[in-house]
């Protein structure tokens, strides 16, 4: 049975109730509203996909007009951020479309006639929840799979850009910061640089302080290794962590430093958790439980990093437990132009609470679940308070 607008309101509610209670109807009725939902999500995620895919084209615009980057490579580069892009759109486009689907339903008297013929606000709500479940565990699939090797070939593909034309990360009087280095650079035209400092921290006993007048950039045959600084006239100072008064000096008349892949991208250290999946992300944390190796702040930072894997993609469940009551409260008028900008701004919010979130877990130290778990909570309270209220009335 479809329901639309050509077929009127008199029409469909004796059609209703023509059928017997439960059987046939039931089934037609949650066939209806689950293809009805899938369609409006899929036009709202290519909607969010749309924006996320542009977003990510101008993140990757300066690493192409700078090192003119291949087509094809652009391309490849592109492919492996889809993951990420699908994970990331999945659960907004949830709310939104669900929050259109229902408003449009409730503006045609959809709902309405539903609830004429004896059916209990179960029709709507089961479809909701299963089509809420099954996308976020797409997402999910998507953001725990797809997502860390996208991540692992992306970060691959980027260190042979930069292995190609090294000089092209060294700026002319601007300050490069790395997992564990900072370069400080002066002049710099083409591969020769003047006036570099270097802050190295990579040492396990203290740190060093290297100076050059000149220094040239040259390309690195060896595996692992991303470029080479050929430095003239260097001066390198040695500070030892716990007693900084007591140092070493160092002079030559050239020195060669090497820059490894882990010092420019700290992505591509072995332990960086977006290239984990979340079963090898929990096997790392409970490894550095036992050998109590890192800081709390660290281990917690692996934390809310594991987490966020479940968070963000169940995300989709939460938005359908508030989309279900919101569009039958305001969709009486306009449902579905509303349901589009009720979406946008919870979107916008939740999207904010989240980077909160993260970023009171990573720079505060609070406690890694809640903070990304948090914005679901919310959304899934205020559903759950709307849809009783519903049954009140």
């Amino acid at each position: 049975m479809m329901f639309g607008k050509s077929i009127p309101l008199f029409e469909k509610l004796t059609s209703l109730l023509s059928f017997r209670r439960g059987g046939v109807r039931r089934h037609v009725l949650v066939k209806y509203i689950m293809r009805e939902l899938f369609i409006y999500f899929f036009v709202c995620f290519m909607f969010f996909f749309v924006i996320f895919f542009v977003n990510q084209i101008l993140l990757l615009a300066e690493t192409i007009l700078k090192q003119r980057v291949p087509i094809p490579t652009v391309i490849e580069l592109i492919v492996y951020c889809l993951p990420a892009i699908v994970a990331q759109s999945a659960p907004f486009a949830t709310l939104l479309g669900f929050l259109m689907c229902l408003g449009r339903m409730v503006t045609d008297n959809e709902i309405l006639i539903l609830r004429a013929s004896g059916q209990r606000y179960s029709i709507i709500l089961i479809p909701v929840l299963v089509m809420g479940m099954l996308i976020s565990i797409f997402s999910f699939v998507m953001n725990d799979y797809f997502l860390p090797l996208g991540t692992l070939r992306y970060n691959k593909m980027q260190t042979k850009i930069i292995q190609s034309d090294p000089a092209v990360q060294i700026e002319a009087n601007s300050i490069k910061r790395m997992s564990s280095t900072a370069l400080v650079i002066g002049d710099a035209e083409g591969s020769d640089v003047d006036d570099l400092v270097i802050f190295d921290r990579s040492g396990s006993e203290g740190e060093r302080i290297i100076i050059a007048g000149k220094s040239t950039v040259e390309k690195s045959v060896t595996p692992g290794l991303l470029m080479d600084l050929l430095m003239n006239d260097p001066i390198v100072i040695m500070l030892k962590r716990n007693d900084k008064k007591n140092y070493d000096v160092i002079t030559a008349d050239t020195m060669r430093l090497n820059m490894f892949e882990s010092s420019i991208n700290a992505s591509s250290s072995s332990m960086n958790p977006r290239e984990m999946t979340s079963y090898d992300l929990g096997k790392v944390i409970s490894e550095l439980v036992k050998e109590n190796s890192i800081s709390d702040r660290q281990l917690n930072n692996y934390k809310l990093e594991y987490h966020k894997k479940f968070s963000i993609p169940f995300g989709a469940i939460f938005f359908a437990i508030l989309a279900f009551p919101l569009a039958l409260v305001f969709g009486k008028k306009n449902g579905l132009t509303l349901g589009f900008i009720f979406g946008i701004i919870i979107s916008v919010l939740y999207w904010a609470m989240t980077i909160m979130g993260q970023l009171f877990g990573i720079r505060g130290g609070y406690n890694g679940f809640w903070m990304v778990w948090t914005p679901n909570f919310v959304i899934g309270f205020f559903g759950i308070i709307l849809y009783l209220r519903l049954k009140r009335k």
